[in-house]
């Protein structure tokens, strides 16, 4: 095993040289040829070293040297596959070394759960938990507004000397304490702790709170009057349906288009006995029919 794994590593380093003294040689002419996949040739290498390792690396006992050598050697190898799933996430602004060491993380915890037995390659096993783990650090951990590095770092200092403090006097330090406790400016720790602050979003209507104004769901649209009868409406829409043609006419007629008994009974050449008959035995099926739907 460990004579095998000597000769991967023999042929990806040959490979290296090889793409360097390339790059490095002086320009020649162009001679048509096959193009080379140095690429995938790593691709298919590194996935070699990585199966080999893993399979040296379930022989050994945790906690010795040579497990630690060997899982090294594994994180080494799948370096690339975190710097490929750290790229995914290059317009969060955030630096790039910190998104990389966050998915190393991930990575390392993917190479202590990997089970070489159950026929997935590690690549596809590891991948989610990487990008899991970088995930699980910008919702946690990046700030909501980005702020200078310099500043960032100060703050986790300022931050720091907060709770030591807290804790020796038992109250919140003032700006001063925290100043002379770091040996900066008061302005500095002001600043910084206004960056603090771009950890956590504040709403519209949490930020208007005791200003005296109205909060923004007040200011935003209005109440409709013409809400409370929406529900009666549908119902009647919904019990009209069940009457007789002639009967949801009158109906109409007479509620929508504010007609007479005696405009309605001329409309349909009906007398006007019959038509408040009509509308009695509506309503009468109507309240039935909404007793029946309660």
């Amino acid at each position: 095993m460990t004579e095998e794994l000597h000769d991967l590593r023999e042929l990806m380093d040959k490979e290296v040289a090889l793409t360097v003294s390339a790059s490095t040689a002086p320009p020649q002419e162009e001679v048509p040829a096959p193009a080379p996949a140095p690429e995938k040739r790593r691709s298919a290498d590194t996935r070699a070293l990585t199966q080999v390792l893993f399979g040296e690396l379930k022989q050994l006992r945790p906690g010795t040297p040579e497990h630690h050598r060997v899982r090294s050697a594994l994180i080494e190898a799948n370096l690339p596959l975190v710097r490929y799933a750290a790229a995914r996430f290059r317009s969060r602004n955030e630096p790039m070394e910190d998104v990389v060491q966050v998915g190393t993380i991930g990575l390392i915890n993917a190479i202590d759960r990997f089970d070489p037995d159950r026929g997935v390659q590690f690549p596809t096993f590891a991948m989610p938990t990487v990008v899991g783990e970088i995930k699980r650090y910008f919702r946690d951990n990046v700030r909501t507004v980005h702020v200078p590095r310099r500043l960032h770092e100060l703050w986790v200092q300022v931050n720091s000397a907060t709770e030591d403090l807290t804790t020796a006097f038992g109250r919140s330090p003032t700006t001063a304490e925290i100043a002379e406790r770091l040996r900066i400016a008061e302005e500095e720790v002001l600043a910084c702790l206004e960056a603090g602050r771009s950890y956590h979003a504040t709403s519209l209507e949490a930020a208007q709170e005791g200003d005296g104004s109205p909060g923004l769901l007040d200011r935003l649209g209005y109440e409709d009057p013409a809400l409370d009868g929406v529900e009666h409406r549908d119902l009647v829409r919904h019990l009209l349906v069940q009457l007789p043609e002639r009967e949801q006419r009158i109906l109409l007629l007479r509620y929508y288009s504010n007609l007479t008994q005696s405009q309605i009974s001329d409309e349909l050449g009906v007398s006007q006995m019959h038509v408040s008959r009509l509308l009695a035995r509506s309503f009468a099926r109507l309240r039935s029919a909404n007793r029946i739907e309660a």
